[in-house]
């Protein structure tokens, strides 16, 4: 088994994202074996904790207050409200409860809500997952000991086209938090966003990023973007669904051990699309009505979609060793080839 790398270079991940594609998904989906039980999805839901006015300028984001998208603009939920809908999102399968505030950073009179938060979905036996915008070294240790498990702090695109999406933090900014979040020993969730006019190479790029830091994020979300209007991105061309299985199939052989995403635009997606990506690597989902404050399939959807395709939401413990190690080797020993393009030594 090959131990994963931190030395891409954006020429390397071009050249996978333009491999045939029959091949390319071969070589997703053997990496995945190695690592994986084939047939489990992890589900998480996001709530919208509180929801509007942010200061920052993201392109594609309706909670943005530089854009007029009509969102109603609404306060930090009272704790009671999240326990509720947490205990909600468990009864329907979610093993991760995720949630998000539009801010640019959280303020210290919020942080003991948030504290209480998370201890209460811990207490439901859920993973704790959020995403507060930036944190300093401080609030990060402070989420870290009442229980987080997860911190969701997205990088959106490449370095050399983030001008072209926010210009209200920097890319060092997102870089900064994910040390912080690292350091205070939380894990990881971090990915981007695919569709937004970026190039090819720009979508390299991303991968790169994520895939060269020190350790790889434990989650990867790779959302397509949605066009929300009022937004400068309502207009912008459909990305060719093909491109996003690709990005989901790089994300998965760069980094291997990782859960990776189908977020946002799932909505949009055929169950055919849906199913392309499972087959290229990706398998963790939002599970749910909305995704913050965009349409998300129903939870009724995806169970039947799991059910046609022989798949089963991953436990919250993950999943058992023994048995899954012996789905993955004879996986494996099915394949007539070895794995002759992809070297992750």
């Amino acid at each position: 088994m090959q131990h994963p790398r931190h030395d891409w270079q954006v020429s390397d991940v071009c050249d996978l994202l333009e491999k045939p594609f029959n091949e390319l998904i071969y070589l997703a989906q053997s990496v995945h074996l190695q690592h994986f039980n084939p047939n489990q999805v992890q589900v998480s839901t996001l709530l919208s904790i509180k929801t509007g006015a942010c200061p920052e300028d993201c392109k594609y984001c309706p909670q943005s207050a530089h854009y007029h998208t009509g969102l109603d603009r609404e306060r930090l939920m009272q704790v009671q409200n999240v326990l509720a809908e947490a205990e909600a999102a468990k009864a329907k399968g979610a093993s991760r409860f995720c949630m998000g505030a539009a801010w640019r950073n959280p303020k210290d009179r919020d942080m003991p809500y948030l504290i209480e938060m998370i201890k209460g979905v811990k207490k439901l036996g859920l993973e704790t997952c959020m995403t507060l915008g930036m944190l300093n070294e401080l609030q990060a240790k402070q989420l870290q000991q009442s229980g987080l498990d997860y911190y969701n702090h997205n990088l959106d695109t490449s370095p050399e086209f983030y001008g072209d999406v926010i210009t209200t933090r920097t890319y060092q900014d997102r870089l900064q938090t994910l040390k912080n979040v690292r350091d205070a020993g939380m894990k990881v969730c971090a990915g981007g966003i695919v569709g937004m006019g970026e190039s090819l190479s720009d979508r390299a790029s991303l991968l790169v990023q994520l895939a060269n830091l020190p350790k790889h994020p434990e989650s990867v979300p790779i959302n397509m973007l949605v066009k929300v209007e009022g937004t400068p991105f309502a207009e912008l061309e459909d990305l060719d669904p093909f491109e996003f299985v690709r990005t989901v199939a790089v994300a998965r052989i760069l980094m291997p051990r990782s859960h990776v995403r189908l977020s946002a635009g799932r909505e949009n997606m055929s169950d055919e699309l849906q199913a392309l990506c499972f087959l290229a690597g990706a398998n963790s989902i939002f599970y749910g009505e909305k995704l913050l404050t965009t349409a998300n399939p129903q939870a009724d959807a995806d169970l039947r979609l799991f059910e046609r395709l022989g798949i089963e939401p991953e436990p919250h413990q993950g999943y058992d060793d023994e048995v899954h190690a012996a789905v993955i080797e004879d996986a494996v020993q099915e394949q007539q080839q070895p794995v002759r393009y992809y070297d992750a030594s």
